[in-house]
């Protein structure tokens, strides 16, 4: 297939392929619409409160059928602590009938969450007890990325990275010759500004599936997770990926299109 891979990589730490656009359901996509992404070759889960009802039942079939397919992402929010790490991941596989979740993950490590070492200890012990195979976490704060990337227990980073905030180009991906992170990247349609023109845009706009392939065009970043809302949403970025890497012109005017956006 052409560009096969621009849209798969392999994750090490995980041990799987994934396909390079990860599924989230934060925009509501339903059960029929999850099963087409699974049988279009979609196997990154990234699960949150916003995975319920139908959703929740397509996916613990799927990791019933072929638990070795898909990589379910899941963790704990703010607030975690030592004590409830096992309990989550204990949970995780109670609900999903599975011996283990592929990347358990701390959301939104701000600059103020603590990561005590107990906390990394305990996500250590998780992982070598089988339980986790990656450790990974949300964060928003580049620089503290930076740091965790270069040194840390982390296999796996969740970070923002789109074409209005590509600061991640400067604060976390140079640390990367240290130590490569397992690296998903969000927002990838800066919460939809970039799909819209600024104030006093006159030049084309982008689209969802140019969002998608900007972070991917970036060989630092393994996994862009996007939220479609129905089946065709997603079948469009699934599609968009075929077009394979950006052209230096596509690169030039999506960055200028993500200034003028960033403001």
């Amino acid at each position: 297939m052409k560009n096969q891979s621009f849209i798969y990589r392999s994750l090490p730490a995980i041990n799987k392929k994934a396909h390079r656009l990860g599924l989230s359901f934060n925009h509501g996509i339903n059960g029929k619409g999850i099963e087409t992404a699974f049988n279009l070759g979609i196997n990154y889960i990234f699960w949150t409160k916003f995975g319920t009802g139908e959703a929740f039942d397509v996916v613990k079939s799927a990791l019933k059928n072929n638990r070795e397919k898909y990589i379910l992402a899941a963790g704990v929010t703010l607030g975690f602590f030592k004590g409830s790490l096992r309990k989550r991941v204990e949970t995780l596989c109670r609900q999903f009938d599975i011996d283990y979740v592929d990347v358990f993950q701390l959301y939104w490590l701000g600059r103020m969450s603590f990561f005590t070492k107990g906390i990394q200890k305990e996500l250590v012990r998780l992982r070598e007890e089988g339980m986790v195979r990656a450790l990974g976490v949300s964060i928003h704060d580049r620089k503290r990325a930076g740091k965790l990337a270069a040194e840390s227990v982390l296999d796996l980073l969740m970070i923002r990275y789109n074409a209005a905030h590509p600061g991640a180009e400067v604060d976390i991906f140079p640390n990367y010759v240290k130590r490569r992170p397992i690296t998903i990247a969000y927002t990838a349609t800066a919460w939809r500004k970039l799909l819209k023109p600024p104030k006093g845009w006159n030049d084309k706009v982008m689209n969802a599936g140019d969002c998608y392939r900007f972070c991917l065009s970036n060989s630092n970043v393994d996994v862009v997770l996007c939220g479609p809302a129905n089946e065709e949403q997603l079948i469009n970025n699934i599609e968009a990926l075929k077009k394979g890497p950006l052209s230096s012109s596509e690169d030039m005017y999506i960055r200028k299109f993500g200034k003028a956006v960033h403001g």
